[in-house]
């Protein structure tokens, strides 16, 4: 995710705070940054991390004050479709992730008098999210991103998010057996996929994921489509249940999470 703390996204956010200083003693968190919590239970249901990281966005004095940006993420994938893709397609990640991230500004913008340069570092820090989340959504192999459009929402503490809502491909290709014969595929699948961005009071926090505006399994039966088969006699019971998974189980998995990210 090293897009979205590039450092010139966030120097001026870095310097505003150190443009009011001579304030006085700002307050700051000491030691590492906290993980965000997903406090949804169905984190646990179906979903994974397969990745964490910790990053320093930035380190610059200003005047007697040294400004940090340090961040903490983690990205999970949704199990049952993840394991089906890779036993079933040429394909790389997975079209269902999330993510979350938690970045702490060091000293806190909230101790800075009158709330001063805190608009102008969440209109950074957007900014930057929206090309981090374009860059998760290609390390997760979904391609052609664009932004399809953005909202304001509340979160499940209370706190406005900005929601970046984007559109993309996810590109599938196999082949399939049966019969004594065997035919292959090369398809791409929609994808729906936003991520919000909120001030918590305390540091800046962002949530998002991507899912499939289909069914998976769509590639199989088009392929199949004039063949004396069903799709359940070329894939196993488990991988067509996970590939069959209706999109809104996903869209509302993934809305919820968000949502509950603190």
């Amino acid at each position: 995710m090293d897009k979205l703390y590039r450092r010139r996204q966030l120097l001026a956010a870095g310097a505003t705070a150190g443009a009011v200083a001579a304030a006085g003693c700002l307050g700051t968190r000491e030691g590492a940054v906290p993980a965000p919590t997903v406090t949804d239970d169905r984190i646990d249901d179906e979903w994974r991390v397969v990745d964490e990281s910790n990053d320093q966005v930035f380190e610059e004095s200003y005047g007697p004050i040294t400004v940090q940006a340090l961040s903490r993420s983690t990205v999970y994938e949704y199990v049952s479709v993840a394991e089906s893709i890779a036993e079933t397609l040429d394909a790389e990640g997975s079209p269902v992730m999330f993510f979350t991230t938690r970045i702490d500004l060091r000293p806190a913008i909230d101790s800075l008098p009158f709330g001063v340069g805190r608009d102008r570092i969440m209109t950074e820090v957007e900014t930057a999210a929206e090309e981090a989340f374009r860059a998760e959504l290609e390390n997760s192999g979904i391609e052609n991103v664009d932004t399809a459009d953005t909202r304001t929402i509340e979160v499940d503490t209370g706190h406005e998010a900005t929601l970046f809502e984007f559109s993309g491909t996810y590109p599938v290709a196999g082949e399939l057996s049966f019969g004594g014969l065997s035919q292959s595929f090369d398809d791409e699948i929609e994808i729906a996929a936003h991520v919000g961005v909120w001030h918590d009071g305390t540091d800046v926090l962002l949530a998002g994921g991507a899912y499939p505006t289909d069914p998976l399994v769509e590639p199989f039966e088009e392929t199949i489509e004039d063949a004396p088969v069903e799709v359940g006699d070329v894939l196993d019971s488990d991988t067509e249940e996970a590939l069959s998974t209706d999109p809104e189980t996903f869209e509302e998995d993934i809305d919820a999470l968000l949502r509950s990210v603190e």
